[in-house]
């Protein structure tokens, strides 16, 4: 049986995450986060005085560094 922690679980139905959980899910640092929404490099929207980074957008992030930065790698 295998054991899950909460931060493991991902909802499938949750369409805006805070930039903590989008952090998380890119298992990088907050302020790097908060770098990319400000760059651009990673979507956000303003929802009231919050900013929220869309679900699909982290799922497009990871899609545009692999196209970038795979095809500089080397197959192995």
């Amino acid at each position: 049986m295998t054991t899950y922690e909460p931060e493991q679980i991902i909802d499938p139905t949750v369409v805006l995450l805070t930039v903590e959980e989008a952090a998380r899910r890119l298992r990088i640092g907050r302020t790097l986060c908060f770098r990319l929404i400000g760059t651009g490099e990673l979507e956000s929207v303003p929802v009231g005085r919050l900013r929220r980074v869309p679900a699909a957008a982290v799922h497009e992030y990871v899609a545009r560094l692999r196209a970038t930065r795979g095809t500089a790698v080397p197959a192995a």
